[in-house]
Protein backbone atom coordinates (compact mmCIF):
# COMPACT_ATOMS: atom_id res chain seq x y z
CA UNK A 1 0.00 0.00 0.00
CA UNK A 2 0.72 3.55 -0.94
CA UNK A 3 1.24 6.12 1.85
CA UNK A 4 1.60 9.73 2.27
CA UNK A 5 2.67 12.10 4.76
CA UNK A 6 0.12 13.64 7.10
CA UNK A 7 1.18 16.13 10.44
CA UNK A 8 -0.31 16.95 13.50
CA UNK A 9 0.25 18.45 16.50
CA UNK A 10 1.92 15.07 17.86
CA UNK A 11 4.12 14.64 14.91
CA UNK A 12 4.10 12.87 11.25
CA UNK A 13 1.81 9.65 10.45
CA UNK A 14 1.31 7.41 7.31
CA UNK A 15 -2.28 7.87 6.06
CA UNK A 16 -2.86 6.15 2.50
CA UNK A 17 -2.05 7.71 -0.15
CA UNK A 18 -5.81 7.44 -1.56
CA UNK A 19 -7.32 8.59 0.84
CA UNK A 20 -8.82 12.10 1.96
CA UNK A 21 -8.49 11.38 6.43
CA UNK A 22 -5.83 12.48 8.11
CA UNK A 23 -3.34 12.29 10.55
CA UNK A 24 -6.12 12.49 13.67
CA UNK A 25 -8.23 9.51 12.05
CA UNK A 26 -4.93 7.13 11.12
CA UNK A 27 -3.74 7.34 14.67
CA UNK A 28 -7.27 6.44 15.43
CA UNK A 29 -7.21 3.49 13.49
CA UNK A 30 -4.38 2.06 15.12
CA UNK A 31 -5.43 2.92 18.64
CA UNK A 32 -9.00 1.55 18.69
CA UNK A 33 -8.88 -1.88 16.71
CA UNK A 34 -12.15 -2.69 18.19
CA UNK A 35 -14.76 -4.46 16.02
CA UNK A 36 -15.35 -3.76 12.29
CA UNK A 37 -13.92 -1.07 10.73
CA UNK A 38 -16.23 1.42 9.87
CA UNK A 39 -18.86 0.82 12.29
CA UNK A 40 -19.72 3.94 13.46
CA UNK A 41 -23.37 4.28 11.66
CA UNK A 42 -23.41 6.36 8.78
CA UNK A 43 -26.28 8.49 9.94
CA UNK A 44 -23.69 10.28 12.33
CA UNK A 45 -21.62 11.23 9.35
CA UNK A 46 -24.71 12.21 7.53
CA UNK A 47 -25.41 14.77 10.60
CA UNK A 48 -21.80 15.37 10.30
CA UNK A 49 -22.17 16.86 7.21
CA UNK A 50 -25.54 18.74 7.70
CA UNK A 51 -23.77 20.72 10.89
CA UNK A 52 -20.58 21.32 9.10
CA UNK A 53 -22.30 22.75 6.30
CA UNK A 54 -24.75 24.39 8.72
CA UNK A 55 -21.72 26.32 10.55
CA UNK A 56 -20.16 26.99 7.43
CA UNK A 57 -23.09 28.94 6.37
CA UNK A 58 -23.60 30.42 10.15
CA UNK A 59 -20.07 31.78 9.94
CA UNK A 60 -19.99 33.59 6.29
CA UNK A 61 -22.88 35.02 7.64
CA UNK A 62 -21.78 36.05 10.95
CA UNK A 63 -18.26 37.52 9.64
CA UNK A 64 -15.76 34.93 10.15
CA UNK A 65 -15.31 32.93 7.04
CA UNK A 66 -15.20 33.98 3.53
CA UNK A 67 -18.30 32.93 1.34
CA UNK A 68 -15.30 31.07 -0.93
CA UNK A 69 -14.50 28.93 2.09
CA UNK A 70 -18.37 27.95 2.82
CA UNK A 71 -19.00 27.11 -0.81
CA UNK A 72 -15.76 24.16 -0.65
CA UNK A 73 -17.14 22.98 2.66
CA UNK A 74 -20.44 23.12 1.53
CA UNK A 75 -19.59 21.23 -1.69
CA UNK A 76 -17.73 18.54 0.02
CA UNK A 77 -21.34 18.33 2.94
CA UNK A 78 -22.70 17.71 -0.44
CA UNK A 79 -21.09 14.97 -1.36
CA UNK A 80 -21.40 13.36 1.75
CA UNK A 81 -24.53 13.36 1.79
CA UNK A 82 -25.24 11.92 -1.76
CA UNK A 83 -23.12 8.96 -0.62
CA UNK A 84 -20.34 10.00 -2.81
CA UNK A 85 -17.59 9.47 0.39
CA UNK A 86 -19.08 6.67 2.24
CA UNK A 87 -15.65 4.90 2.27
CA UNK A 88 -13.51 7.89 3.70
CA UNK A 89 -14.71 7.06 7.06
CA UNK A 90 -13.18 4.03 8.50
CA UNK A 91 -13.23 4.88 12.33
CA UNK A 92 -15.24 2.17 14.94
CA UNK A 93 -17.52 3.07 17.69
CA UNK A 94 -14.93 2.41 20.14
CA UNK A 95 -13.06 5.71 20.72
CA UNK A 96 -12.90 8.78 23.00
CA UNK A 97 -15.99 8.52 24.56
CA UNK A 98 -16.63 12.51 23.56
CA UNK A 99 -16.25 11.20 19.57
CA UNK A 100 -13.50 13.62 19.37
CA UNK A 101 -11.62 11.27 16.27
CA UNK A 102 -14.86 11.08 14.63
CA UNK A 103 -15.00 15.08 14.28
CA UNK A 104 -11.73 15.02 12.78
CA UNK A 105 -12.48 12.59 10.47
CA UNK A 106 -14.84 14.66 9.24
CA UNK A 107 -12.99 18.02 9.30
CA UNK A 108 -9.80 15.97 7.82
CA UNK A 109 -11.94 14.55 4.92
CA UNK A 110 -14.15 18.13 3.99
CA UNK A 111 -10.21 19.75 4.02
CA UNK A 112 -8.45 17.60 1.66
CA UNK A 113 -11.28 16.98 -0.61
CA UNK A 114 -12.29 20.59 -0.88
CA UNK A 115 -8.29 20.90 -1.51
CA UNK A 116 -8.44 18.34 -4.22
CA UNK A 117 -12.03 19.53 -5.78
CA UNK A 118 -10.10 22.91 -6.20
CA UNK A 119 -7.62 21.20 -8.21
CA UNK A 120 -5.31 19.94 -5.50
CA UNK A 121 -3.45 16.98 -4.84
CA UNK A 122 -3.15 14.82 -1.62
CA UNK A 123 -0.86 15.59 0.60
CA UNK A 124 -0.33 19.16 0.00
CA UNK A 125 -1.51 22.43 1.71
CA UNK A 126 -5.22 22.48 1.88
CA UNK A 127 -7.00 25.96 1.40
CA UNK A 128 -9.58 24.53 3.65
CA UNK A 129 -7.99 23.98 7.00
CA UNK A 130 -9.41 21.10 9.35
CA UNK A 131 -9.68 22.81 12.77
CA UNK A 132 -9.72 26.64 11.51
CA UNK A 133 -12.28 26.44 8.89
CA UNK A 134 -14.03 23.29 8.71
CA UNK A 135 -14.22 23.11 12.64
CA UNK A 136 -14.79 26.92 13.31
CA UNK A 137 -16.81 27.92 15.96
CA UNK A 138 -17.57 24.13 17.44
CA UNK A 139 -15.78 21.56 19.73
CA UNK A 140 -16.49 18.13 19.15
CA UNK A 141 -17.98 18.77 22.72
CA UNK A 142 -21.40 20.24 21.21
CA UNK A 143 -20.65 18.92 17.51
CA UNK A 144 -20.62 15.54 18.70
CA UNK A 145 -23.78 15.78 20.75
CA UNK A 146 -25.57 17.71 17.61
CA UNK A 147 -24.91 15.03 15.51
CA UNK A 148 -26.66 12.26 18.05
CA UNK A 149 -29.77 13.90 17.99
CA UNK A 150 -30.15 14.97 14.30
CA UNK A 151 -29.55 11.11 13.53
CA UNK A 152 -32.06 9.94 16.10
CA UNK A 153 -34.65 12.81 15.41
CA UNK A 154 -34.53 11.65 11.59
CA UNK A 155 -34.41 7.83 12.61
CA UNK A 156 -37.28 7.88 14.47
CA UNK A 157 -39.68 10.65 12.00
CA UNK A 158 -38.66 9.29 9.14
CA UNK A 159 -38.57 5.80 9.78
CA UNK A 160 -39.37 4.14 13.20
CA UNK A 161 -42.92 6.11 13.12
CA UNK A 162 -43.86 5.56 9.62
CA UNK A 163 -43.02 2.01 10.23
CA UNK A 164 -44.97 1.36 13.57
CA UNK A 165 -48.04 3.63 12.21
CA UNK A 166 -48.14 1.21 9.16
CA UNK A 167 -48.37 -2.03 11.44
CA UNK A 168 -50.70 0.00 13.65
CA UNK A 169 -53.02 0.29 10.62
CA UNK A 170 -52.32 -3.24 9.44
CA UNK A 171 -53.79 -4.34 12.96
CA UNK A 172 -56.93 -1.84 12.78
CA UNK A 173 -57.71 -3.40 9.76
CA UNK A 174 -57.47 -6.88 10.94
CA UNK A 175 -59.41 -5.90 14.00
CA UNK A 176 -62.45 -4.82 11.87
CA UNK A 177 -62.28 -8.05 9.86
CA UNK A 178 -61.95 -10.10 12.80
CA UNK A 179 -65.33 -7.99 15.02
CA UNK A 180 -67.98 -11.35 14.62
CA UNK A 181 -65.12 -13.79 15.24
CA UNK A 182 -66.20 -14.98 18.82
CA UNK A 183 -63.12 -16.98 20.86
CA UNK A 184 -62.30 -18.06 24.00
CA UNK A 185 -60.36 -15.30 26.25
CA UNK A 186 -57.35 -16.63 28.47
CA UNK A 187 -56.16 -15.01 31.75
CA UNK A 188 -52.85 -17.04 33.38
CA UNK A 189 -52.61 -18.70 29.94
CA UNK A 190 -55.99 -20.47 31.26
CA UNK A 191 -59.04 -20.41 29.56
CA UNK A 192 -61.61 -17.38 30.81
CA UNK A 193 -64.66 -15.54 28.95
CA UNK A 194 -65.29 -15.42 25.89
CA UNK A 195 -64.11 -12.04 23.05
CA UNK A 196 -63.92 -11.53 19.73
CA UNK A 197 -60.77 -11.84 18.00
CA UNK A 198 -61.28 -8.27 16.69
CA UNK A 199 -61.56 -6.95 20.75
CA UNK A 200 -58.49 -8.45 21.08
CA UNK A 201 -56.51 -7.17 18.25
CA UNK A 202 -57.93 -3.67 18.96
CA UNK A 203 -56.02 -3.93 22.22
CA UNK A 204 -52.60 -4.65 20.37
CA UNK A 205 -53.65 -1.26 17.95
CA UNK A 206 -53.96 0.57 21.35
CA UNK A 207 -50.58 -0.35 22.71
CA UNK A 208 -48.86 0.93 19.43
CA UNK A 209 -51.25 3.67 19.54
CA UNK A 210 -50.10 4.95 23.10
CA UNK A 211 -46.29 3.92 21.94
CA UNK A 212 -45.93 5.84 18.90
CA UNK A 213 -47.72 9.12 21.39
CA UNK A 214 -45.07 8.78 23.62
CA UNK A 215 -42.52 8.83 20.87
CA UNK A 216 -43.44 11.66 19.53
CA UNK A 217 -43.91 13.55 22.66
CA UNK A 218 -40.02 13.21 22.98
CA UNK A 219 -39.52 15.29 20.07
CA UNK A 220 -39.53 18.35 21.00
CA UNK A 221 -36.66 17.84 23.32
CA UNK A 222 -34.96 15.61 21.10
CA UNK A 223 -34.42 18.71 18.78
CA UNK A 224 -32.49 20.43 20.71
CA UNK A 225 -28.93 21.11 19.24
CA UNK A 226 -26.05 21.60 21.90
CA UNK A 227 -24.54 23.28 18.71
CA UNK A 228 -22.93 26.91 20.00
CA UNK A 229 -21.79 25.60 23.55
CA UNK A 230 -18.29 24.47 22.13
CA UNK A 231 -16.03 23.12 24.72
CA UNK A 232 -18.19 23.46 28.42
CA UNK A 233 -21.63 25.35 27.42
CA UNK A 234 -20.43 28.76 27.75
CA UNK A 235 -20.10 29.07 23.57
CA UNK A 236 -16.69 30.34 23.78
CA UNK A 237 -15.10 31.31 20.77
CA UNK A 238 -18.73 31.67 18.85
CA UNK A 239 -20.05 34.59 17.13
CA UNK A 240 -22.73 35.89 18.96
CA UNK A 241 -25.76 34.78 17.34
CA UNK A 242 -24.30 32.01 15.83
CA UNK A 243 -26.28 29.12 18.23
CA UNK A 244 -29.52 30.22 17.12
CA UNK A 245 -28.67 30.61 13.18
CA UNK A 246 -26.90 27.25 12.96
CA UNK A 247 -30.00 25.60 13.82
CA UNK A 248 -31.53 27.34 11.72
CA UNK A 249 -29.84 26.22 8.64
CA UNK A 250 -29.77 22.89 9.97
CA UNK A 251 -33.49 22.99 10.43
CA UNK A 252 -33.11 24.20 6.43
CA UNK A 253 -31.40 21.51 4.97
CA UNK A 254 -32.80 18.48 7.29
CA UNK A 255 -36.19 19.61 6.94
CA UNK A 256 -37.18 19.45 10.32
CA UNK A 257 -37.67 21.51 13.25
CA UNK A 258 -34.36 21.53 14.90
CA UNK A 259 -33.74 24.84 17.46
CA UNK A 260 -30.40 25.76 19.34
CA UNK A 261 -30.70 24.43 23.18
CA UNK A 262 -32.49 26.59 26.10
CA UNK A 263 -29.02 25.57 28.10
CA UNK A 264 -25.78 24.35 26.48
CA UNK A 265 -24.60 23.29 29.78
CA UNK A 266 -26.72 20.53 29.81
CA UNK A 267 -27.06 19.90 26.77
CA UNK A 268 -22.88 18.97 26.73
CA UNK A 269 -23.22 17.47 30.28
CA UNK A 270 -26.29 15.15 30.04
CA UNK A 271 -27.93 13.32 27.39
CA UNK A 272 -31.41 13.32 28.55
CA UNK A 273 -33.32 13.54 25.39
CA UNK A 274 -31.95 10.15 24.12
CA UNK A 275 -32.39 8.73 27.00
CA UNK A 276 -36.11 9.98 26.64
CA UNK A 277 -36.71 8.68 23.58
CA UNK A 278 -35.29 5.70 23.55
CA UNK A 279 -37.27 5.16 26.72
CA UNK A 280 -40.42 5.58 24.52
CA UNK A 281 -38.74 3.36 22.03
CA UNK A 282 -38.51 0.97 25.34
CA UNK A 283 -42.53 1.07 25.98
CA UNK A 284 -42.78 0.27 22.11
CA UNK A 285 -40.81 -2.56 22.49
CA UNK A 286 -42.05 -4.09 25.01
CA UNK A 287 -45.64 -3.92 23.13
CA UNK A 288 -44.29 -5.14 19.89
CA UNK A 289 -42.77 -8.05 22.01
CA UNK A 290 -46.24 -9.19 23.76
CA UNK A 291 -48.04 -8.77 20.34
CA UNK A 292 -45.76 -10.66 18.15
CA UNK A 293 -45.12 -13.48 20.92
CA UNK A 294 -49.60 -13.48 21.34
CA UNK A 295 -49.66 -13.64 17.23
CA UNK A 296 -46.73 -17.03 17.11
CA UNK A 297 -48.82 -18.75 20.38
CA UNK A 298 -51.91 -17.78 18.46
CA UNK A 299 -50.86 -19.44 15.39
CA UNK A 300 -48.84 -22.17 17.28
CA UNK A 301 -49.55 -26.25 15.89
CA UNK A 302 -51.26 -26.23 13.83
CA UNK A 303 -52.51 -29.49 14.30
CA UNK A 304 -51.52 -29.99 17.88
CA UNK A 305 -51.43 -26.19 19.17
CA UNK A 306 -53.69 -23.72 19.84
CA UNK A 307 -54.33 -23.08 16.25
CA UNK A 308 -56.64 -20.05 15.95
CA UNK A 309 -55.34 -18.06 13.34
CA UNK A 310 -52.56 -18.38 10.38
CA UNK A 311 -49.81 -16.37 9.49
CA UNK A 312 -48.11 -16.30 6.11
CA UNK A 313 -45.85 -19.10 5.65
CA UNK A 314 -42.11 -17.34 4.41
CA UNK A 315 -40.13 -19.77 4.42
CA UNK A 316 -38.91 -23.91 5.10
CA UNK A 317 -38.55 -24.15 8.96
CA UNK A 318 -36.74 -27.42 9.30
CA UNK A 319 -33.64 -29.12 7.98
CA UNK A 320 -34.81 -32.24 8.88
CA UNK A 321 -38.92 -32.22 9.42
CA UNK A 322 -40.13 -31.61 5.60
CA UNK A 323 -43.54 -29.22 5.71
CA UNK A 324 -42.67 -27.54 9.11
CA UNK A 325 -43.50 -23.62 8.62
CA UNK A 326 -41.91 -21.50 12.11
CA UNK A 327 -43.25 -17.80 13.04
CA UNK A 328 -40.18 -16.84 12.01
CA UNK A 329 -40.91 -12.42 11.45
CA UNK A 330 -42.17 -12.96 14.81
CA UNK A 331 -39.33 -14.69 16.11
CA UNK A 332 -37.04 -11.73 14.25
CA UNK A 333 -39.21 -8.90 16.06
CA UNK A 334 -38.82 -10.73 19.67
CA UNK A 335 -35.14 -10.43 19.39
CA UNK A 336 -35.50 -6.94 17.78
CA UNK A 337 -37.23 -6.15 20.96
CA UNK A 338 -34.90 -7.66 23.01
CA UNK A 339 -31.54 -5.87 21.56
CA UNK A 340 -33.39 -2.39 22.74
CA UNK A 341 -34.18 -3.72 26.22
CA UNK A 342 -30.67 -4.52 26.30
CA UNK A 343 -29.63 -1.08 24.76
CA UNK A 344 -31.90 0.98 26.98
CA UNK A 345 -29.91 -0.47 29.76
CA UNK A 346 -26.56 0.92 28.32
CA UNK A 347 -28.23 4.06 27.29
CA UNK A 348 -29.74 5.14 30.73
CA UNK A 349 -26.08 3.89 32.79
CA UNK A 350 -24.07 6.19 29.81
CA UNK A 351 -26.85 8.95 30.53
CA UNK A 352 -25.65 9.21 34.15
CA UNK A 353 -21.77 9.74 33.34
CA UNK A 354 -22.17 13.56 32.77
CA UNK A 355 -18.98 14.38 34.95
CA UNK A 356 -19.27 17.82 35.44
CA UNK A 357 -19.49 19.47 32.04
CA UNK A 358 -19.49 16.59 29.94
CA UNK A 359 -20.55 13.60 29.02
CA UNK A 360 -18.14 10.72 28.09
CA UNK A 361 -20.11 8.12 27.15
CA UNK A 362 -21.13 9.13 23.64
CA UNK A 363 -19.58 7.15 21.59
CA UNK A 364 -20.47 3.60 22.31
CA UNK A 365 -23.68 3.47 23.80
CA UNK A 366 -25.61 6.66 22.88
CA UNK A 367 -24.69 6.10 19.39
CA UNK A 368 -26.85 2.44 19.40
CA UNK A 369 -30.05 4.74 19.32
CA UNK A 370 -29.82 5.27 15.66
CA UNK A 371 -29.12 1.47 14.69
CA UNK A 372 -32.64 0.69 16.89
CA UNK A 373 -34.44 3.00 14.30
CA UNK A 374 -33.46 1.25 11.66
CA UNK A 375 -34.61 -2.29 13.32
CA UNK A 376 -37.73 -1.02 13.36
CA UNK A 377 -38.30 -0.45 9.54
Amino acid sequence: MNYRIEKDTMGEVQVPADKFWGAQTERSRNNFKIGPEGSMPHEIIEAFAYLKKAAAFANTDLGVLPSEKRDMIARVCDEILEGKLNDQFPLVIWQTGSGTQSNMNVNEVISNRAHVNNGGTLGGKSEIHPNDDVNKSQSSNDTYPTAMHIAAYKKVVEKTIPAVEKLRDTLAEKSEAFKNIVKIGRTHLMDATPLTLGQEFSGYVAQLNFGIKALKNTLPHLSELALGGTAVGTGLNTPQGYDVKVAEYIAEFTGHPFITAENKFEALAAHDAIVESHGALKQLAVSLFKIAQDIRLLASGPRSGIGEIHIPENEPGSSIMPGKVNPTQNEAMTMVCAQVLGNDTSISFAGTQGNYELNVFKAGNGLQFPAVGTAYC
